[in-house]
């Protein structure tokens, strides 16, 4: 996978996506596979924004029974599924905890009968899916002392037992859109990162469309195409209040969602414990009270807390997570379960992105959130063809949302999808696995972290990574991590489009997704993409530089 700019310019498109993150790089697949001729362009690298930043779960759809949306939990499951199936290696089954309280809503009973709801209406949650290890279970419960047992530090008082049900988790949420990007790119699609649509190109009634800026060289360029997939995320609106004088009415009202890591395990993988938060969800149809915090055990060395939610309406690029907003997080979650005794210290990173809410004011406590993606089809909207804007809600959905909007972009061009190409169930670059325990396996010589490691981030690709430590003797040495080999760091830029260091520590590897690695894994990085990009000593220098201050001060702060 390279990056030509000029094959951007030598046609015509008849799709061109805008945005890398999840949503637009599911529609870039999935209009490729269909056979559309496809571009996709992304501002900063492929999954760097909010797609980058999420919680790393696949929601399954159990908390929309509380809303009574039969829809919604059926979507949320067979996205869920989608993920796995084309996946396998990024996404995987996540037992989660849900401790039961008393008689009434948050009583066993009330949850075991939910439970059995659910995987009712999820009847088919596991078809398509090769690998019986990624098979979703049935929900089942757990009696008190079992749960006291595994979580010692949670209050017994009022505690009754647990019910336990399954959502997905993402292994690497940057790496899973990456398979995309790279799927769409073997089906025909010209992808490229770091170039910014600067203005919509209108040709009467209808748009042409854009004219683009590659943001590293600082050159203008004229992408042409038939119909133009508006999937920037909260950069959407942005686009086209500049190039049409207004944004979608009505606007999409933002929260700035935040959870954080630290970096060892605080619960026995592979199960995730749920907790009572201190606020509510005012439009449930059946509460069962407080709104829920996570501990989430991820990639067998950290775990996830969160998430939080704040109405932000700010510039997306200006939002932050202050330390005393940390504070303030960690005194709920310790409150939640008393034995975790978190202090800042422990906070290894934030992460934080900004997605679609409901409308909520300021400083309202119980927030309501949104419900739907919002699908634009700005010939019905403001009678401008060629024009289609999708700004999603849930990670989860993506890949039912992606087909949503393609579809209009067929009609769009008048004519009809071909039969029996379905994205969904396709697997993606890497993903062709019937049993990941046997891939793993055959990397065993590496031992088991490394192995795991590869056979996670690269799936059956592994190899490629492997030929390169095999072929370069000093590529085969490994980070302080002790689970990346340098030789990965050659390949992103040889064959996965890194441009940047940073690109390389947060994307690409798995180095800086859970703590600062530090200046000299930074450094290492850098002499490595000098040697393959040719970089002088000046620019490694600044690739070093821009690469730390990628990583929140208050982090570097702690980690110092």
């Amino acid at each position: 996978m390279q990056r030509d700019l000029n094959a951007l310019t030598e046609r015509t498109f008849d799709l061109l996506v805008i945005g890398g993150g999840i949503f637009g790089a599911c529609a870039a697949n999935d209009a490729a596979q269909r056979g559309l001729n496809v571009a996709l362009i992304e501002r900063g690298d492929f999954c760097s924004a909010t797609s980058a930043h999420s919680y790393k779960l696949l929601h399954g759809g159990l908390r929309y029974l509380q809303h009574a949306d039969l829809i919604r939990v059926r979507e949320s499951a067979c996205a869920r599924r989608s993920f796995i199936r084309v996946a396998p290696h990024l996404a995987h089954p996540l037992p989660i905890v849900v401790p039961t309280y008393g008689m009434g809503m948050k009583s066993k009973p009330a949850l075991r009968a939910a439970m059995t709801i659910y995987d009712t209406v999820t009847f088919d949650r596991n078809n398509g899916v090769a690998d019986p290890a990624r098979h979703v279970p049935r929900g089942h419960t757990l009696n008190r002392d079992q749960v006291l047992a595994r979580y010692p530090g949670l209050s017994p008082q009022g505690l009754t037992g647990a019910g336990v049900f399954c959502d997905g988790q993402m292994f690497n949420p940057p790496r899973l859109v990456l398979a995309f990007v790279e799927t769409a790119v073997k089906h025909g699609a010209v992808a490229a990162n770091y170039v910014e649509a600067v203005n919509l190109i209108r040709e009467g009634d209808r748009i042409g469309g854009i004219e683009a800026r590659d943001t590293l060289a600082g050159h203008d360029l004229t992408i042409k195409a038939k119909v133009v997939l508006n999937a920037a995320g909260p950069y959407a609106e942005g686009l086209l209040a500049r190039a049409l004088g207004k944004s979608i009415d009505p606007p999409v009202y933002w929260s700035r969602d935040a959870f954080l890591v630290v970096d060892r395990q605080l619960v026995a993988p592979p199960h995730a414990l749920a907790l009572q938060a201190q606020s509510h969800d005012p439009e449930a149809m059946l509460s069962r009270g407080a709104r829920h915090l996570f501990l989430v055990p991820w990639q067998n060395h950290a775990t996830l807390v969160g998430v939080w939610h704040k109405v932000y309406k700010g510039h997306p690029d200006q939002f932050t997570v202050t330390d005393a907003e940390i504070e303030k997080f960690l005194d709920e979650i310790n409150g939640a379960y008393d034995g975790l005794k978190l202090s800042g210290d422990d906070v290894s990173m934030w992460n934080a992105g900004l997605i679609p809410f409901g409308e909520n004011e300021q400083e309202e406590g119980d927030l309501k959130f949104a419900h739907r993606s919002r699908l634009v089809d700005h010939a019905k909207e403001r009678q401008l063809d060629g024009l289609i804007t999708l700004i999603g809600v849930r990670y989860t959905t993506s890949p039912l949302e992606a087909v949503k909007a393609v579809n209009i972009a067929f009609r769009k061009l008048g004519c009809s999808a071909p039969d029996g190409v379905d994205s969904r169930s396709t697997p993606l670059v890497g993903g062709d696995i019937t049993d990941f325990a046997a891939l793993a396996r055959t990397l065993a010589r590496f031992g088991e972290a490394i192995a795991s490691h590869l056979a996670h981030n690269h799936g059956t690709r592994a190899d490629d990574v492997v030929k390169l430590a095999d072929e370069h003797s000093e590529l085969a040495a490994v980070f302080p991590d002790g689970r990346t080999l340098h030789a990965e760091v050659v390949h992103a830029v040889r064959d996965e489009m890194a441009q940047t260091v940073h690109d390389v520590v947060l994307r690409r590897t798995d180095l800086g997704t859970a703590a600062y690695p530090g200046r000299s894994v930074i450094e290492t990085c850098a002499d490595l993409m000098a040697r393959e990009l040719g970089w002088d000593q000046t620019t490694r220098n600044q690739q070093v530089e821009q690469c730390i201050e990628k990583f929140p001060a208050n982090i570097r702060k702690r980690v110092a």
